[in-house]
């Protein structure tokens, strides 16, 4: 395992201040978000210009992204959707990024459609050697887990990427998640406590069992990336350079 941070930790400046930011605290793998609604990269400028992406990317030597998080325009089309996510991938593939991770449809929508569409992306990310998965996420088909387990059975060769926040904050109050374990191919952290106002707190007054999680990754052989995704938007009551530091630091102490 290695630790590495998100791009949306910084998402208040342009990309490449993220990255120098990113790469003056000592990390040297990033995670990417491309968000249509968000404030670097859009996986719609990817599809138009890939070669401006990778080269945005390349920006700060010595970091390297380790995982890509797409959020795609609501309402796409069916083929200009696996339009965009080609390019995503493609452009994943030729950075050596091993996963792409994709949020699953709203809460209540039809579950069968949920699975043929996300059977598609993940024919798509398979022809270009890339990893897909499923984000745990409040307000999804994903924010209990057994939904999220129970997408991962139907689509085959679909992962999850673990955001234990979602739980323990969410609806569910849950910090109980083992069933989702051999089905994880990412993980993105913070720290959070059992309560919707309590979704990221200061590092050490939340809940989040970083030794529980990492020591069951590791008995299912997981040796890919745990990032650190301390968000400033909305601003927080407090520093986030420090926090972000902090939870680095004990990431790297436990793998």
């Amino acid at each position: 395992m290695y630790v590495a941070c998100s791009t949306l930790c910084f998402g208040k400046v342009p990309l490449t201040e993220a990255l120098r930011s990113i790469g003056e605290m000592g990390f040297t793998k990033v995670d990417v978000a491309f968000r249509e609604s968000g404030p670097h990269l859009r996986p719609s400028e990817v599809a138009a210009d890939p070669s401006r992406a990778a080269q945005m990317l390349r920006a700060r030597p010595g970091v390297v992204p380790a995982a890509f998080h797409a959020e795609f325009a609501d309402g796409l089309a069916d083929d200009e959707l696996e339009r965009q996510m080609r390019s995503l991938c493609r452009l994943a593939r030729v950075m050596a990024v091993p996963v792409i991770s994709l949020p699953a449809a709203a809460s209540g929508a039809d579950v069968d459609a949920e699975v043929a569409r996300l059977a598609r992306l993940v024919q798509v990310a398979a022809s270009e050697g890339v990893g897909c998965t499923v984000e745990t996420r409040i307000g999804t088909l994903t924010e209990s887990p057994a939904g999220a387990a129970e997408l991962c059975r139907r689509v085959p060769g679909l992962g999850i990427t673990l955001d234990p926040s979602h739980y323990l904050a969410g609806p569910h109050h849950s910090d109980e998640y083992d069933e989702l374990f051999p089905f994880v191919r990412h993980v993105r952290l913070r720290d959070s406590g059992p309560a919707p106002d309590k979704f990221q707190v200061r590092v050490g007054q939340g809940r989040i069992e970083y030794g529980k999680i990492v020591n069951q990754l590791n008995r299912c052989r997981y040796d890919r990336t745990l990032s650190v995704d301390i968000r400033d938007d909305p601003e927080p009551p407090y520093p986030m350079q420090p926090e972000v530091r902090k939870l680095k630091y004990l990431l790297e102490s436990l793998i």
